[in-house]
């Protein structure tokens, strides 16, 4: 079962990555991606997926239960470490400028995520590509109760990470799904996009609702 997805370099490839550095290597992508700032662009829901696809396949020589645990204690960890490098970092981290790897727009994205969820932020980031990794630096930046944040860590990397890995290996039983398996991990990217581009719209057309809105003129009702 292979895999030829034209979604960008060969090494972003979920099965090109599997296949070369085995559970190590998605056990240190997931880790990443969950809250390391170099992590936003990694494919973390295709990659999980086709964790599970492989276990069914038994081309990934580990039990579907170890897979699970492991994965997501770096999914815990990965968010953990982005906790702490936040709180460390603290403001300074929005007076941060530009680079090739940095942008940002990805810290107020996350930052506006966490502010209109509060705690359940930390479990929905997880099934939000780019925003699941700048969450927790954010939540770390904002002094989020320590406590609280290690418990919506904990649900979130349950529900994400095994979540999706027992999706792809139940799946990755079913004819249909191996015959069809480039067009599931489009559907599947696409799909991870969505939430980006309501994000986008929602704040496009906000945007265009204040622009629109008429500034009421000073001293027009003025007493004389």
């Amino acid at each position: 079962m292979t895999t030829t997805l034209a979604l960008g370099p060969s090494w972003l490839d979920p099965d090109y990555l599997i296949q070369t550095f085995g559970l190590i290597g998605v056990l240190g992508i997931v880790f990443a991606e969950s809250g390391l700032l170099i992590g936003f662009f990694l494919p973390g829901d295709s990659l999980l997926f086709t964790t599970g696809l492989l276990v069914a396949g038994d081309k990934l020589d580990s039990p579907l239960w170890l897979v699970c645990v492991l994965i997501w204690l770096a999914a815990v960890a990965g968010d953990q470490v982005g906790y702490l490098f936040g709180r460390k970092v603290g403001p300074s981290l929005f007076r941060r400028p530009d680079s090739r790897l940095f942008k940002q727009e990805n810290v107020e994205k996350a930052h506006d995520f966490f502010e209109r969820h509060g705690s359940k932020s930390i479990v929905l980031a997880r099934f939000v590509p780019i925003v699941r990794t700048f969450t927790p630096i954010v939540a770390g930046v904002s002094r989020m109760n320590y406590r609280t944040f290690v418990t919506f860590n904990v649900i979130g990397g349950l529900l994400w990470g095994v979540g999706v890995t027992v999706l792809g290996y139940f799946l990755g039983q079913i004819d249909f799904v191996h015959k069809n398996i480039e067009a599931i991990l489009i559907l599947i990217v696409l799909l991870s996009v969505v939430p980006i581009a309501i994000e986008f719209l929602r704040a496009r057309r906000a945007s265009t609702r204040s622009e629109e809105s008429p500034t009421p003129s000073r001293g027009r009702h003025a007493k004389r």
